[in-house]
């Protein structure tokens, strides 16, 4: 069988039966210095009422290729289309969903909603924010890397801290020992056209985030007009609260209905 074949939305595992039709897929997409997994408690929820949920990796390789990435995977999903990003994982789904048709909202879980022209590091700075992150990070080689580019990691010894405060340090420790990195690149490319600007949003501001700072959320948040709850919560809302998380990404989904 070809490869355009296998990648055809009838031969694609995404591609749902008609008795399911109604309900939209769910595509969850994760930041930098983390994985898919951060998402489990929230997919299960989610898999128990029903819907059909994706959290494909981020490559973490650059926005412009990211989101290509993200473009490409969403072209292989049949029907409505509702996207959640967590972090970096913002950006990614700010650029990727322009121009699909499909994605009928957009979800934001303590999340960067950038607009055209603004990178990572610079919307941190929105509503007089400012994050310490690039005082605790690492910076290590990878192979093809740009001149001055490398993979950065958060500091092991402050991972908790910046990242996950309110989990238990055991598993933020492994976390901190897993951690995917992003290129520095990928937090200094600047964004383009926003989907927030035709595409309904949501936003789950976390309000005692060490990495991007509330301030930044509400500014982002306002910005794209998004429907937005704060609720008291570390960098992963998603896994320290994904009873409301997964709540606000349902509220999310009845407004396609």
């Amino acid at each position: 069988m070809s490869v355009a074949a296998l990648s055809s939305p009838e031969n694609s595992p995404t591609s749902a039966p008609a008795s399911r039709s109604k309900k939209p897929t769910v595509v969850l997409v994760h930041g930098a210095f983390a994985d898919a997994s951060g998402w489990n408690d929230v997919i299960a929820r989610l898999a128990a009422d029903g819907y059909t949920v994706y959290a494909p990796p981020n490559p973490l390789r650059g926005l412009t290729s990211d989101a290509e990435y993200l473009r490409t995977f969403l072209s292989t999903i049949t029907g409505p289309v509702v996207l959640v990003g967590h972090s970096y994982g913002g950006a990614v789904i700010t650029n990727a969903a322009s121009g699909n048709p499909n994605v009928k909202a957009l979800v934001y879980v303590a999340a960067y909603a950038l607009a055209e022209g603004e990178n990572v590091a610079a919307a941190n700075e929105l509503g007089g924010g400012h994050s310490t992150l690039l005082d605790h990070i690492v910076v290590r080689p990878y192979p093809g890397a740009p001149e001055g580019d490398g993979d950065v990691y958060v500091n092991p010894r402050s991972f908790r801290n910046i990242f996950a405060h309110d989990l238990p340090g055991s598993q933020t420790t492994a976390m901190a020992a897993g951690q995917r990195p992003a290129t520095f690149g990928a937090l200094v490319t600047p964004s383009g056209p926003p989907a927030w600007k035709t595409i309904p949003s949501w936003y789950l501001r976390a309000g005692d985030d060490h990495l991007i700072p509330p301030a930044a959320q509400a500014a982002m948040a306002k910005r794209a007009g998004a429907w937005t709850r704060t609720i008291r919560s570390s960098h992963v809302a998603m896994m320290s609260h994904p009873r409301t998380t997964t709540k606000v990404i349902l509220r999310a989904i009845h407004s396609t209905d």
